[in-house]
Formats: C-alpha cells, sequence, structure tokens
C-alpha cells in the first residue's frame, strides 16, 4: 500500500509541459525551434504551431533555453506546476534567412519580403568555409550550387567566378556596396580576398544592372564587413598544411558611443608544390600580406561616417619547381610569377532625414599594380578606379523608395615600355530609381531602372522587374528579369590563359558593348515532417542570354583580337536545394543543371569547361562543444575547346571543430580521395623548357590536410 502511495505521490509531480515558440516582430509561429531543459537533458522541437511539448517534468524551477537559427537565443526559467501557457518570444538577430535583412537590396526589409531571389551565407556557414581554405574567398564560392571556380593558370592558381555557366567577366563583386576589383586583378581578385573579417554573403544570380551597372550580367557578389560591437572582439586564426601552406589572420573590433573600430591583417605563405612530381608546381610558391583597418564615427543615433583603407601585397611564383627552388637552367627555366600591390580607401556617410528617409554618399578610390613575368615576355600595368555616389531612400510602410546617381571610372596603363600599348580609359555616369511595393500580405512588386552612359559606348538603359507571392503555408515563389551590358576590355578568361601575350587592343571603332536579357523563377517551399524534422526546398528555374558576346580569334599574322560573336550567348538551366534538419543535424543536397551554349558556332555546342550536371551533399552536426562537416561534390563530363570530353569526378571532404571557452581547435582533411587533374590527363605536356599546359577542368592540388586554432580571449559570449 505504502508503495501505491509513493507512486501515485511520484506522478503527480511531474508535468505535462507545452511550450509555444513565436516571433517577437511579426508573432508568428517558428518552426524547428529548439527547446532544451538544461538539468534535465530533455530537447524538443517545435512543431507547425510551433510548440514543444515535453512529459514527465517534474515539479519545481527549471532552466530552459530556446534557439533558433536567425533569433537571439534565450535562456529563462519556469516554475512547474503552473495554470498559465508558456509561451516565449524570440528576438532577430542571426543566419536564418528570413531574418536577415539584405545590405545588396539597400532596403531594411527581411529577405522573405524581397522580390528579387537572393542567396545568403551567413556568419556561421563562413566560419566553416574560413577554416577549410583562410587565405581566399574561393572555397566559400565554389560550394554554392550553381557556381563554378574556373582555374586558367596552373603556374599561378588564377581563378575566375562562373555564375550559371558564364564568364567571371559577367559578376560583378562588391564589398559593402563598393565595386570590388575586376579589369586588371581579372582571376587574381578571388585569390586575394581573406573570409575572415566578412560577416555575410550575398548572391544574386541573373542580371543586377539597377542598382550597381553595368557588369552584372551573370549577376552579383556582395561581401559584407563585420561592423563594431560595444562588446571588444578579438580573432586570431593559425592555419597550417601538410602542403606547407601557412596562415594568420587576426581580426579586432570595439566601439563605444562615438568612435568604433575593425582592425584587420592576414599573412600568408605556401611553398611550392608538386604532388605528382613532374618537376612542375600545382600550387605556387606565394607570400601575401593584406591589411583592412576601418575606422567608424558616429555623431548621433541617426548618422554614421565610416573609412576604410585596403592593403595587399602579393608575391606567386609557379612553373619548373627546380627553377623556383634552385634557380637551376638549363631545361629547367619556366616560371610564371605574378607580383601586384593594391591599394584602395572606402568611405560612407549616411544619415536619417526623418524617420522614414535617409541619405548616403560613398566613394572609393583604388589602385592596382601588377606585373605578370614569364620567359621572354612580361606584361605590366597599373589601373585605378574611382566610385562616387550618392542616394535617397525612403522606407514607408508598405513601399521602398531608392533614387541616386553614381560616376565610375576606370584608367588603365600599361608599362610604356610594352611592345603592344593597350591602354584604356572608361568613365562611366548612371542614375537610377527603384520601388519595392506590397499590394498585400502575399504580393510584393520590384520595379526598378537605371540609365548609364558610358563614353565611347553610349546609352544603356536598363528596366528590371520581380514579383514575389508568399501565403500562409510557408510557400512562396519569385518571378524576375531585367536587361543588363558589359563594355569590352581586353581581361578576359581566354586572354589571360596565354597571359595576355600577342592579345591587341580593344577597338572601339569596331567593337559594340555586351547586352543581356535574362529571367528567372523560383519556388520554396518549407514544413515540418514527424513534427522533429524540418524540410525546405527551393527549385530555379533561369536563362540569361548575351548578345554581341566579346571573343578573342587568332589573325592572319599570329595576333588576337577581339570580336563580338555573331550570335546569342544562351545560359539556362535550373537549380535544386534541399535542406533537412533534426536536433543538431542538418544535411544539405543541391544539384544543378548548366546548359550554356555558344549559338554563333555550328551545332550550338556546350560551353567549354561548363559541366552540365553538378551535384553536392553537406552533412552537418553541431552542438555547443562540436561542429562535424562532411561534403561530398559530383562534377560532371565537360568538354574542352577542342572538342575533347573530360571524364566526370567526386571529391569529398571532412571538417572537425571542437569549441573551449577560449577558442576553437580543428582539422580539415580537403579532397582526402586525392581527386585532382593529373589522375585522368596530364596537367603539363613538354618540351620542359617551355611546356604546354592544357585546360584545366579538375582539382590540381588534389588533397589538403590542415590544422589550426581560432583564439578568442574575448568576444566569445553565446547569444
Amino acid at each position: 500500500m505504502l508503495t501505491v502511495i509513493l507512486c501515485l505521490s511520484t506522478k503527480a509531480q511531474t508535468n505535462e509541459v507545452p511550450i509555444k515558440i513565436l516571433s517577437e516582430t511579426e508573432n508568428e509561429p517558428l518552426i524547428g525551434a529548439t527547446v532544451y531543459f538544461e538539468q534535465l537533458g530533455k530537447g524538443a522541437i517545435t512543431n507547425l504551431d510551433g510548440v514543444a511539448t515535453f512529459t514527465d517534468i517534474p515539479d519545481g524551477n527549471h532552466l530552459i533555453s530556446i534557439s533558433f537559427l536567425g533569433y537571439k537565443r534565450l535562456e529563462t526559467t519556469i516554475n512547474l506546476p503552473s495554470n498559465s501557457a508558456f509561451i516565449f518570444r524570440l528576438e532577430e538577430g542571426g543566419n536564418e534567412l528570413e531574418t536577415v535583412v539584405i545590405q545588396s537590396s539597400r532596403t531594411t526589409r527581411t529577405i522573405k519580403k524581397i522580390p528579387t531571389r537572393i542567396e545568403f551565407i551567413g556568419a556561421e556557414e563562413l566560419g566553416e568555409k574560413a577554416i577549410m581554405n583562410p587565405t581566399n574567398i574561393s572555397m566559400v564560392l565554389r560550394e554554392s550550387t550553381g557556381i563554378q571556380m574556373q582555374q586558367t593558370s596552373l603556374s599561378s592558381g588564377n581563378t575566375n567566378i562562373r555564375i550559371q555557366g558564364l564568364d567571371g567577366r559577367y559578376t560583378q563583386l562588391l564589398r559593402d556596396g563598393f565595386p570590388l576589383y575586376g579589369g586588371f586583378s581579372s582571376g587574381l581578385s578571388i585569390l586575394q580576398i581573406p573570409p575572415l573579417d566578412l560577416a555575410q554573403f550575398e548572391i544574386i544570380k541573373g542580371s543586377s544592372a539597377t542598382l550597381y551597372g553595368g557588369g552584372a550580367i551573370a549577376g552579383l557578389v556582395n561581401m559584407v564587413s563585420k561592423t563594431p560591437e560595444k562588446e571588444p572582439a578579438l580573432d586570431i586564426m593559425l592555419t597550417q598544411t601538410q602542403a606547407l601552406g601557412s596562415t594568420a589572420n587576426v581580426f579586432y573590433s570595439k566601439r563605444n558611443e562615438k568612435f568604433g573600430v575593425t582592425l584587420y591583417g592576414s599573412g600568408h605563405y605556401q611553398k611550392a608544390y608538386d604532388p605528382e612530381e613532374d618537376d612542375f608546381s600545382n600550387l605556387p610558391e606565394t607570400t601575401s600580406i593584406s591589411f583592412n583597418p576601418k575606422f567608424f564615427y558616429y555623431p548621433s543615433e541617426d548618422t554614421t561616417l565610416w573609412i576604410g583603407v585596403n592593403g595587399t601585397y602579393d608575391d606567386r611564383i609557379g612553373g619548373d619547381i627546380d627553377k623556383i627552388e634552385n634557380g637551376v637552367n638549363g631545361i629547367h627555366q619556366y616560371t610564371e610569377e605574378n607580383i601586384s600591390k593594391r591599394i584602395s580607401t572606402q568611405a560612407l556617410y549616411t544619415t536619417k532625414i526623418d524617420s522614414i528617409s535617409s541619405l548616403n554618399i560613398k566613394n572609393s578610390v583604388s589602385f592596382f599594380d601588377r606585373a605578370l613575368n614569364i620567359p621572354d615576355f612580361s606584361f605590366e600595368g597599373s589601373q585605378i578606379n574611382t566610385f562616387t555616389e550618392i542616394s535617397f531612400e525612403r522606407h514607408q510602410l508598405n513601399a521602398d523608395w531608392i533614387f541616386g546617381a553614381n560616376l565610375y571610372s576606370t584608367d588603365f596603363d600599361e608599362n610604356d615600355s610594352a611592345p603592344l600599348q593597350r591602354d584604356q580609359q572608361e568613365i562611366t555616369f548612371g542614375v537610377f530609381g527603384k520601388n519595392i511595393c506590397d499590394f498585400s500580405e502575399n504580393w510584393i512588386l520590384e520595379t526598378g531602372f537605371r540609365a548609364d552612359y558610358a563614353n565611347d559606348w553610349g546609352f544603356f538603359p536598363l528596366p528590371r522587374i520581380s514579383l514575389l507571392y508568399k501565403n500562409d503555408a510557408n510557400f512562396s515563389t519569385r518571378f524576375g528579369g531585367g536587361l543588363g551590358y558589359k563594355i569590352p576590355d581586353i581581361f578576359t578568361e581566354e586572354a589571360e590563359f596565354i597571359n595576355f601575350e600577342n592579345v591587341l587592343a580593344i577597338d572601339k571603332d569596331a567593337l559594340k558593348a555586351e547586352h543581356s536579357y535574362g529571367l528567372n523563377i523560383d519556388f520554396n517551399y518549407k514544413t515540418q515532417l514527424f513534427d522533429e524534422i524540418g524540410f525546405s526546398i527551393n527549385q530555379l528555374f533561369y536563362v540569361t542570354a548575351i548578345r554581341n558576346g566579346l571573343l578573342l580569334n587568332t589573325t592572319e599574322d599570329a595576333f588576337f583580337e577581339f570580336e563580338n560573336a555573331p550570335d546569342e550567348i544562351v545560359s539556362k538551366g535550373a537549380e535544386t536545394n534541399i535542406k533537412f534538419s533534426y536536433k543538431n543535424f542538418r544535411w544539405f543536397l543541391n544539384y544543378a543543371l548548366i546548359d550554356t551554349r555558344l549559338n554563333y558556332l555550328e551545332g550550338k555546342p556546350q560551353k567549354p569547361l561548363t559541366a552540365r550536371h553538378n551535384a553536392g551533399s553537406v552533412l552537418m552536426y553541431e552542438s555547443e562543444k562540436w561542429r562535424i562537416g562532411y561534403e561530398t561534390f559530383y562534377t560532371g563530363k565537360q568538354f574542352l575547346s577542342n572538342g575533347t570530353e573530360t571524364t566526370d569526378f567526386v571529391t569529398m571532404g571532412l571538417l572537425l571543430m571542437r569549441n573551449f571557452k577560449w577558442g576553437s581547435t580543428f582539422v580539415n582533411f580537403e579532397n582526402f580521395t586525392d581527386r585532382r587533374q593529373n589522375r585522368f590527363s596530364p596537367l603539363v605536356l613538354p618540351p620542359h623548357d617551355d611546356p604546354i599546359f592544357p585546360e584545366i577542368y579538375a582539382p590540381t592540388d588534389g588533397f589538403i590536410f590542415s590544422i589550426g586554432l581560432i583564439i578568442k580571449p574575448f568576444g566569445n559570449e553565446e547569444d
């Protein structure tokens, strides 16, 4: 009898506890939020109604933690038993797509209220990619669906970004909304942007000329820098690879009421690396140093002024290993060396005119100097770019307006001793306007128009329109399209591949600017499977066509000259992104169909070095102490310029990271199956003293093992 009473007493002291989680701003249920009883070690995921239900919870005070991507973590105490419902609201502030404000749209809207399709890579994923490659941002972009990093030189490692099968010159790189690099820096741009001081990436695929002008035919990538908080932050990252690559990154930030600062410095040294021992480097000997201080001034709550300086020195030499290491002559004489120096400034002034209006003024000046040297030939020059813009923004309850004007100039000056003088100066003036209008809770329309005038090339009208439909059942769709253009210059992938040797200058009388039109539509849906498994899918279809495409052809006297293609380059395809989440596990699946056709050639062949089929799988486990990631990527067959079909291949990677109060340690096994082009076809062809380098379609460096430390002496508190 006593046993029965004790059992009944015990049962009476436990409770069934439903806990409902809502968003603070929109008061909507958050599906897939994690609720965790700290002392009991019990956790649950919220269902379609935003409710997580627990059973057998004893009476008393209980500390619970509530977390959801994109929202600040909440720790609170509940007391049982209770007659009232437990309802908690989370404050926005993290990496979830629906809650992040996208800077490239120049509105205060969250991503789910912007009709233009924008892909977002947040701080968490950036941190993972920085571990995999702390020297530059190529890893971040390479593993994004529909984006290919095309290496154009084995010796220097020069790499261009291709979005949806289109050449790198059709993608515009931005940093904090400022045009970044391009032109003469060409394939070195991607290699000279370290990721540690970046807060997020924003990728728009398809023409994005309304706000940012020409060059964004394939799309744009906006890299958003970290800004100082009142709590100081210091990150020190040290990495060492088995390929004798050493990297150090340091980032510091702090602000007070009136002033703030971010300081970033990076140093990298790579020894020439020859994994297949064919006497030619697969990774060049590299010495790279960069710094990026920014100073912030807050004269009032409504006004901010910041000024930044970016400097980079980069020396990379690849080719014959004996020549690099020992200076051996004879047949050991081929090297390619790139020495580049960059200094640039950025300044932004923004102030609120009233509660809904603001004025922004920005300016940047960039100087880039590069010397490319191979035996018996050198290509040297400098380029100065300037950018100035003034814009007015008005954000009303159901409509956003943006108007502005900008001036962009570029001045490339080749070394005076060069036999072919290919200097080029361009000045482009543009005015633009954009409106986003909420017709209802379900329908949002974005319209924009830009008018650019470029000296020597004329006037470019650039309209754009996007429409968003979203319902209350976690479904949305976006449809959009627009026009774009690109002014010709000599810095194309084809010219880079032959080191600009015997490439003639741009003939402004014979050439036309490239023009494009593009359309895309995507569908999004997310739900909760079996109350514990989160599921989301995004399906994109797109088409982009380029008229007057810039081609590099040979002349009768063995020179190379640029011509306009007589017919269109058309890229069309589809991208699929799927995500599953279960407790601390996330599984990402992606597939890209890229069908890029050269209509100006007989038979309309697929563009060379463009895989028609690409797929990927990323499985992540994340807890407070551990982060484990396993990646698999498939690259389909491609065609070389001579029509030869390449083999397809699979690469795999594994990341292990352990978090501590003082920071983290990590090991990374990149491409641990050691897939590299040398296993399928030669990377270097004879003669040894004047080698021929075939086109690159697969990884060249193979398996890279790295270990490292991330030290955070302070500013490492959890939200």
